[in-house]
């Protein structure tokens, strides 16, 4: 399974065409518990929705260039055919209100590894791009055995009508183990990835807020002509230099109140963050 460099330039550059620009900045807009999920105790969903829109406002107007919108309260996440219809459903609304209030491009991110649910989300509320964690292959995740979407997930795309809805998929992703295609090399699963029509690839550290190793992050943009991008452990520390090597970075924690993921987002972070970056 080998990329051609024809192949890639057929879709565009993922980052550019997206944002307008290399060197992008993501923020992560992490939900509530969203109804269906344990830690949701009712109270209606307009907390849920105003917490999503503050947070994507001080992720905006510190001078990010994008948003995700993903589940992350809904712990412990589902494996994808187990996620209801109720997921789906409040998370169009809530990318659907982001994107016409700020008009900047947003992502969807649907815990864990949804990939369907993702896009059917994109398509209603019109968002840019879904990321997906396990795109090929498998691995073993906090949820079980989780294998690969992209075969069933461009077949329900196609469905959609809906190409212009790009991937970016992790590869050799956080939160599990890869025993399974252990005797395979990292840029071996990098090149499955583009092979399998995802648009850009994301490397991660083992674990959300994990920085990645400079040098693991070049093996991993090193293997592909797909943009690149680093999807956890960002800091103000590390940006420049991790910028240096990929195309984005997708940030959360360091930006959120004490470095906490599951605080709000607090606009002096930002701010300083991306003040800090030389782009």
């Amino acid at each position: 399974m080998t990329e051609t460099k024809a192949v890639a330039e057929t879709r565009g550059h993922a980052i550019r065409d997206t944002f307008g620009r290399t060197k992008a900045v993501i923020g992560v807009v992490h939900l509530l518990a969203l109804p269906g999920a344990p830690q949701h105790r009712g109270g209606g969903v307009e907390a849920i929705y105003d917490r999503a829109m503050a947070d994507a406002e001080a992720y905006l107007a510190g001078g990010c260039d994008g948003l995700i919108v993903e589940n992350h309260g809904d712990i412990p996440f589902s494996k994808p055919d187990d996620i209801g219809p109720e997921t789906a459903s409040h998370m169009a609304v809530i990318a659907d209100r982001i994107r016409r209030e700020f008009g900047k491009p947003i992502g969807i991110n649907v815990l864990a590894n949804a990939a369907i649910p993702a896009f059917a989300i994109a398509s209603a509320a019109q968002a840019s791009f879904i990321r997906v964690n396990q795109w090929a292959n498998a691995y073993v995740a906090n949820e079980g055995f989780v294998e690969g979407e992209a075969a069933r997930a461009l077949r329900y795309r196609a469905r959609l009508r809906a190409d212009g809805i790009r991937v970016f998929a992790d590869a050799h992703v956080k939160h599990g183990a890869h025993a399974i295609t252990g005797d395979r090399p990292v840029e071996e699963l990098v090149r499955d990835v583009a092979f399998f029509d995802a648009d850009a690839v994301i490397a991660t550290g083992q674990r959300t807020g994990h920085a990645a190793d400079l040098d693991y992050i070049r093996t991993i943009a090193g293997a592909t002509t797909l943009p690149s991008l680093v999807g956890s452990g960002v800091t103000p520390e590390n940006v420049n230099a991790i910028l240096g090597v990929v195309d984005a970075v997708i940030v959360a924690s360091a930006l959120k109140r004490d470095g906490v993921w599951w605080n709000p987002v607090d606009p002096a972070r930002v701010r300083s963050f991306i003040a800090g970056i030389d782009r």
